[in-house]
């Protein structure tokens, strides 16, 4: 088969002998071409297991559809070629895809909250929410607008119409009486 007369005579009745279903001839084209259809699919996959995939399904097409191959196009090798990278890289695409998909579905995965902490989450909060009532009006307005409102300094400032710092020093006043209730509870100081 060195000479280019040969290789294509060669090229040219094994597609024919695919074409009339002899399956020796997927056997020979099988012997000839394996290690390379392999060795490529082996390097676009990375994957020895993904290889032999590929390398199957190559020679599972070209059974399939003989007449895919047109030897006036182009030699056989170049065709095997194609298509092992084609499906070598579908494999990768598929595999990539696979693994942000798990990747996705493991960040949805929502942690069941333990019943102990929820109960005592809403303890608290309850606790938080019946010690704001007992500050001065003031430093309740700051800290409803502050921690309940999600505004933030200048936010709080602005809306009672006071300076930023006044704003400032009734937060800190109010979180101060707020933490010392809690701690006086058992609970920690969360300012």
């Amino acid at each position: 088969m060195d000479c280019p007369g040969r290789v294509d005579e060669w090229e040219r009745g094994l597609r024919d002998r695919l074409i009339a279903g002899d399956e020796s001839a997927v056997a020979d084209l099988y012997d000839q071409y394996a290690s390379f259809v392999f060795g490529l699919a082996r390097r676009v996959t990375g994957d020895r297991t993904a290889a032999e995939d590929v390398t199957q399904d190559v020679f599972i097409a070209c059974w399939e559809r003989p007449d895919a191959f047109d030897p006036e196009r182009g030699r056989l090798r170049t065709f095997l070629g194609t298509l092992a990278h084609r499906r070598a890289v579908d494999w990768v695409r598929r595999e990539e895809a696979r693994r942000r998909r798990v990747a996705r579905e493991a960040a949805l995965v929502v942690r069941v909250p333990d019943v102990e902490e929820m109960v005592s989450a809403l303890a608290t909060a309850e606790r938080v929410r019946a010690e704001v009532e007992r500050l001065p009006v003031e430093q309740a307005e700051a800290i409803r607008l502050a921690y309940f409102g999600g505004k933030t300094y200048r936010q709080v400032a602005v809306e009672l119409g006071i300076p930023e710092g006044t704003a400032k020093s009734r937060l800190r006043l109010g979180l101060r009486r707020i933490a010392a209730a809690l701690e006086g509870n058992g609970v920690e100081q969360w300012t």
